[in-house]
């Protein structure tokens, strides 16, 4: 359990925040104006210098120097190597942490790796929070995340209302592990999504459709999405310059396919969708936008099968 430290969750809290990358650096600037006290590294130093230009947190040069004697960690890096290096590594943050603080990690990575760390943590009298996120830049920047939450319930209770600071929804799901199952769940069903929604769109193009129209009305129906709302016109349009990148979705939904062989779960949908997405990888489009799928239907591409 957590150390009685007469913690107050409304009062400003000591965070290091690790990881300014698109989605850590609007989280970090949200912590900032709901007050709390930041000290932030990032692996690249310009970046962090850059955001401390523009908000009141000190740049630590490790990890470790970041949450000296902070509350709270917040960490938001790119995989199971680089969480297991900001926490356990040779500067990592987790010792240098106050003794009944909370580490809180947004990172998308493998369930496996959250109930390692929160074993570690725990015996070292600290908590981890496996909390990773959905909403995407965008939702970063607006505070409107949704937040998927595993670990010891009362340190949920203890962070909740401080990422709050930058969610809509801020979610306990279970024991450790379980918020990076849930984001699984998640990126299978977006995958689906996302795929559906090009054939869709390819078709009606294909057939001479007003595509623009044609998503107006029936997102007001059944087939309506977040996704159909807010990409399917700039599919229609062939933008792909924002949003979560096809490269972080292939990560994403190889930790799916990994946790479903463990599982002895099937997922055909999702295991062709990660295929699609390794085609478009193929085409340059690592860094477009994950609605970038349609870019494999469209008759521009020479590999797309003819209409007919």
């Amino acid at each position: 359990m957590i150390a009685d430290k007469s913690y107050d969750p409304q009062s400003p809290q000591r965070i290091a925040f690790i990881g300014l990358g698109t989605m850590g650096a609007p989280m970090a600037a949200h912590l900032c104006k709901a007050g709390h006290e930041l000290r932030v590294y990032n692996r690249t130093r310009s970046k962090a210098d850059a955001w401390a230009q523009q908000w009141p947190g000190r740049v630590a040069a490790t990890p470790a120097e970041a949450a000296l004697g902070a509350d709270l960690v917040v960490s938001c890096v790119g995989n199971d190597d680089d969480l297991r290096q900001v926490c356990l590594g040779p500067s990592g943050a987790l010792a240098t942490l106050a003794e009944g603080g909370v580490w809180v990690d947004h990172t998308t990575t493998s369930a496996e790796v959250a109930r390692e760390m929160a074993a570690i943590a725990q015996e070292r009298s600290r908590q981890f929070i496996d909390a990773p996120v959905s909403g995407g830049n965008l939702g970063a920047i607006n505070g409107a995340l949704t937040i998927m939450c595993g670990g010891d319930p009362a340190a949920f209770e203890r962070i909740r209302p401080v990422v709050g600071s930058y969610a809509r929804a801020v979610t306990w799901l279970g024991p450790a592990g379980a918020g990076q199952l849930a984001k699984m769940v998640n990126q299978i069903c977006v995958a689906g999504l996302v795929q559906g929604l090009a054939e869709g769109i390819a078709f009606g193009q294909q057939a001479g459709l007003d595509m623009h129209r044609v998503i107006e009305v029936i997102s007001q129906g059944a087939a309506s999405s977040w996704q159909m709302i807010h990409r399917g016109p700039t599919m229609v349009d062939d933008r792909f310059d924002f949003g979560f990148a096809v490269d972080w979705m292939r990560k994403d939904l190889g930790l799916c396919l990994d946790e479903a062989r463990r599982q002895g779960a099937t997922l055909p949908v999702t295991a062709l969708i990660d295929q699609f997405y390794a085609d478009v990888q193929r085409m340059g489009g690592g860094r477009w936008d994950t609605s970038s799928l349609i870019r494999r239907l469209r008759d521009t591409d020479p590999d797309a099968p003819a209409a007919g």
